[in-house]
């Protein structure tokens, strides 16, 4: 393996001041509720609105104004990742099956109560996000989702953004952003009750807030700067390949953009394309900066190589652009999303074709999905015993009971082969 170029910065961590700030923020929110929301809310956004609660004037003003195009393209949106998550539904299955005579055991899944949809809105409004996470959940049969996202300008939250948390579903809608946003989601806002989980995008501050809160609350996944990896050979395209570099580039200037190839001249060549496409790139000033510190072109000996480096990076995004795509379809283990051949861009999950974008990052994808309609959905097990079936079970639970010096448990078990059962240990202590 050889770096034809080298990240000039080590990935982002959370820093000591963001930790503090999240810290202080959450526990006032906890302490003093809508006051010091209002106060964050002020502070970081300038926004103090008589009310954070999206109004139905503000709500038919963006369903009016919409523009037909953008409307026509996220109501596409909205329905795709409708039929993908009841696809994913659909691949949850409730079942009772009779394991031994007499003993039934089951799953069911049941939808959590309420769950609380996060869209971030400062550089970008993402619409994608907030029908993401109002969708998903909506599908997985929540009753309750509310939306929050923080303040465009002075009029409140982007418009079309708006619109798609109305069209996906959102029960209830805020304006209110960052931190103070998840934790008024987490300990309730304007007497709305408080959410059960929290999903969605967001900064460093967001993405430690979720953590901190986790316990209090559930939530989807802890998540860094976007991430995109690319494994090319010589058949590839180095003009499309810098091309999706530098599409999750401007996500931020610390997302990581990361070639691997067994071929110098696409490696080299790649380079030259990013630099070519940063002369008029719309968001060079962030895809730019991303590329200069975090742009990284890795060559390696032949495909076994590219794919071991992959599968150690566990990288967001993974696009595969090969002569035999399918080799790696079934060698590779550790990616949040997986885009198969030249014409399978991030950039249609991130806004498109129906998958979710809130994916894994910073090697997350070793052990954790993105979200799916399942992380709202509590995968619980039920068990059904007649008094055949307990025949057949009480003396091996007693048993172990008894190995684990946990003698109640043995007690309970053989109480079942004898309701009379009394053991001679307990009529000493009597």
């Amino acid at each position: 393996m050889e770096y034809m170029r080298e990240p000039v910065r080590a990935p982002e961590h959370v820093t000591d001041e963001i930790r503090a700030t999240v810290s202080q923020i959450i526990s006032d929110v906890a302490r003093e509720g809508d006051a010091a929301v209002r106060r964050y809310s002020e502070r970081f956004d300038n926004w103090s609105p008589p009310s954070f609660r999206v109004s139905g004037e503000e709500i038919d003003r963006a369903l009016r104004e919409i523009e037909p195009e953008v409307e026509e393209s996220a109501q596409f949106l909205i329905d795709q990742v409708t039929n993908f998550a009841r696809l994913q539904r659909d691949t949850l299955i409730d079942f009772e099956v009779e394991t031994l005579p007499g003993v039934i055991l089951g799953q069911k899944h049941i939808p959590v109560a309420s769950a609380g949809a996060y869209s971030p809105g400062g550089q970008y409004p993402l619409i994608a996000s907030a029908v993401m996470t109002v969708v998903t959940p909506k599908v997985a049969g929540v009753p309750r989702v509310v939306a929050c996202a923080p303040p465009r300008n002075e009029l409140g939250m982007h418009r079309p953004q708006l619109w798609a948390m109305v069209k996906s579903g959102a029960d209830e809608i805020f304006c209110v952003g960052g931190v103070q946003a998840l934790a008024a989601m987490t300990f309730g806002l304007e007497g709305s009750d408080p959410v059960d989980l929290i999903a969605g995008p967001g900064n460093a501050y967001v993405a430690e807030a979720k953590r901190q809160l986790f316990g209090t609350v559930g939530i989807d996944l802890l998540a860094g700067p976007t991430e995109i990896m690319v494994i090319a050979d010589d058949t590839a395209d180095p003009a499309v390949v810098a091309c999706d570099l530098l599409g999750q580039a401007e996500h931020g200037p610390t997302s990581p953009a990361i070639l691997v190839t067994t071929s110098r001249d696409l490696g080299r060549e790649t380079i030259i394309e990013v630099d070519r496409w940063l002369e008029t790139w719309p968001t060079a000033d962030v895809a730019g900066a991303a590329w200069r510190d975090y742009g990284t072109v890795i060559l390696c000996e032949d495909d076994e190589e590219m794919a071991k480096v992959a599968d150690d990076a566990a990288p967001e995004h993974l696009e595969v652009q090969v002569a035999d795509p399918e080799w790696f379809v079934t060698r590779l283990t550790n990616y949040g999303s997986l885009f198969i051949g030249t014409h399978a861009t991030v950039a249609f999950s991130d806004k498109a074709i129906g998958t979710n974008h809130t994916l894994p990052t910073m090697g997350a994808s070793r052990y954790t999905g993105g979200l799916w309609v399942g992380k709202y959905l509590k995968t619980v097990t039920t068990q059904r015993v007649t008094a055949g079936g307990s025949q057949r079970i009480a003396e091996h639970a007693a048993v172990v009971a008894d190995a684990e010096l946990m003698y109640g448990h043995a007690i309970s078990s053989r109480l079942r082969l004898n309701p009379e059962y009394f053991p001679d240990a307990l009529r000493v202590t009597q």
